[in-house]
């Protein structure tokens, strides 16, 4: 490295063969160890970690762990019974001849550094710099820097164009809800902060971009939880004149040349697998499905339309068949009853086939000699399976129910393959949802998609079938990008905001860059968004966003070093004209 003032070499990069000479270099103290007359420091900076040595007890007076400090002395050599394996620097010491302290810390720290990891969030995030200093926390920004480098290179050898959109905007009703900025300038009105740049990238089409893509920061003012923060960031990219297969394309390939370069597992080939958002809900209970775990569920309600068992009759019921498990003690199914009701099911009801193809369960008693052939047919029944019941009136329960049951028993099972990373699309999203407690349709997923079918499907009276050009990328239970083919024409778009109670007067007001820019030659276009923070949570095999991320939110929503959401004078609120009510 060059010389300059505080160093001639970084911490992890002095090795033998600078026995001899004298160096210097700058880092935190890590350790400080008397051995009677013989005092060792170990300093650290962002390369590694050295051991100093000095005979000298005032040398190392009045010094306390991390503080940052300037040291210059001889390398030498270790005793070979002093050799530490565990650090690359473990065969060598400096022998100290000059030491300056650069910034002094206090006697009493809030944690052990080396240990911040296992401390309570607030407290890491309360004293976020120190929790940095820990390998392990920076190890993880680091790898983020590499990840950016990646995919920006990527997207710049795939011929996209990076382009900034702004953080200050109009606010829309994009599906979360907005943080917004009041105006000092414009009395009684406001800026927003983009929930994505959803908008401005559909402009940049029409102003004639090909193929367009930036580090999105995101925002959106919703409670926060292990996987969501009210800060993140995405890969987003769109492309002009192009389908939703272009976009699968791009997309697969970030994916996998991603996810190939950083981690040694194995990761699904391309093409991913493509599943129908209808077929995802039945056979996996989720729109982000987990294709490790090996368990399908089965559609049975059929087979109960007219059954004496009431729980099931006429309702919608779902089928696990697990091969193998006949065997269980009762207290493993136990286990599995309780796990039904702690995530709110009445019950959950099992069969268990027999050697000679008859049923043994509490279930049996009510079915039918019909029912048992069917269920043995449709369910694909050998000997020693278990099939597990869902039932609920409503589909959208007896799926979401079925799932979690699905993802339990994969867990229980040890059926999950941790070594895989496991992609596939899910697509042929519905265009539109009914609201139960508004009484009207909204938008199933992005309101800027465009039907399959164009603005002839919004006229079919069947607005549940409409079915949208949306599609999501999912990796191992985690939807890891979101996209769609953009609705670019002016009639069509009117017409579905027409469908959830949007005319066309309030379209011109709250999409009014859109509405304007659709009637100068629009082209059809289609893009998506990927999670950086998601990739990165999957890499380092964790849940928690917040360990991704330099400076994040706690669970709550506060910034515990920064101390916000905090108030403000009264002055700025007088020159914003906003009175705290």
């Amino acid at each position: 490295m060059k010389i300059n003032k505080y160093r001639d070499h970084y911490c992890g990069d002095v090795n033998e063969s600078d026995i001899d000479k004298k160096i210097r270099v700058s880092g935190w103290v890590e350790n400080i160890r008397d051995h009677g007359g013989v005092i060792f420091v170990d300093v650290r900076d962002e390369h590694g970690t050295i051991q100093l040595v000095s005979n000298d007890d005032n040398m190392f007076a009045n010094l306390n762990r991390e503080s940052s400090i300037c040291v210059e002395g001889v390398v030498i050599k270790r005793d070979i019974d002093d050799y530490n394996p565990n650090i690359t620097t473990g065969t060598i010491e400096i022998l100290v001849d000059k030491i300056e302290v650069l910034g002094k810390a206090l006697n009493i720290l809030p944690f052990e550094v080396k240990t911040s990891h296992e401390v309570g969030e607030d407290v890491r995030l309360k004293y976020r710099y120190l929790d940095l200093r820990n390998k392990k926390v920076h190890d993880n920004i680091a790898l983020r820097s590499k990840l950016l480098s990646f995919l920006r290179n990527k997207m710049e050898n795939l011929g996209f164009m990076e382009v900034q959109t702004p953080i200050i905007t109009a606010s829309s009703p994009e599906g979360a809800r907005d943080f917004i900025i009041p105006s000092r300038k414009f009395h009684g009105k406001f800026y927003a902060l983009p929930q994505a740049p959803q908008i401005f990238k559909e402009l940049l089409m029409v102003g004639g971009i090909d193929k367009y893509y930036q580090v999105a920061p995101c925002f959106r003012d919703e409670d926060c939880r292990s996987d969501r923060s009210l800060e993140f960031y995405q890969l987003d990219f769109e492309m002009s004149f192009a389908t939703e297969e272009d976009v699968y394309e791009v997309g697969e390939e970030i994916f996998y040349d991603t996810f190939t370069h950083f981690s040694n597992k194995k990761v699904s080939p391309r093409p991913f697998k493509r599943i129908s958002y209808r077929d995802a809900m039945l056979m996996y209970g989720t729109d982000k499905p987990d294709l490790r775990n090996p368990l399908i569920i089965t559609d049975l309600s059929k087979e109960f339309t007219e059954s004496s068992f009431k729980p099931f009759r006429g309702n919608i019921v779902r089928g696990i068949k697990v091969d193998g498990i006949s065997d269980k003690p009762n207290s493993w199914y136990n286990e599995l009853v309780e796990y039904a009701s702690s995530i709110g099911m009445p019950g959950i009801g099992y069969i268990t086939v027999m050697d000679d193809m008859s049923f043994k369960g509490p279930i049996d008693k009510f079915l039918s000699d019909e029912e048992r052939k069917s269920l043995i047919k449709n369910a694909n029944l050998e000997k020693g399976s278990v099939l597990f019941f869902i039932a609920d009136k409503k589909e959208k329960i007896a799926n979401k129910f079925a799932g979690l049951i699905r993802t339990e028993l994969g867990k229980k099972l040890n059926l999950i393959d941790e070594d895989r990373f496991e992609f596939c699309i899910i697509n042929d999203f519905p265009m539109f949802e009914y609201n139960e407690e508004e009484g009207k349709y909204d938008f199933c997923h992005n309101p800027f998609s465009m039907p399959q079918g164009g603005i002839d499907a919004l006229n079919n009276d069947n607005i549940d079938g409409i079915l949208a050009y949306q599609y999501d990328f999912v990796c191992n239970g985690n939807e890891m990008a979101s996209g769609a083919v953009r609705n670019h024409n002016l009639d069509c778009l009117k017409k579905a905001f027409s469908l959830v109670g949007y005319d066309e007067d309030v379209v011109k007001e709250r999409f009014s860059s859109l509405y304007h820019a659709f009637q100068y030659g629009a082209p059809p276009h289609a893009g998506m968004a990927l999670g950086i923070d998601r990739m990165l949570m999957l890499l380092l095999n964790t849940d928690n966003l917040r360990e991704v991320q330099a400076f994040p939110m706690s669970v709550s929503g506060q910034d515990l070093m920064m101390g916000c959401p905090s108030e403000v004078t009264e002055k700025q609120l007088r020159e914003v004209h906003i009175k705290i009510r």
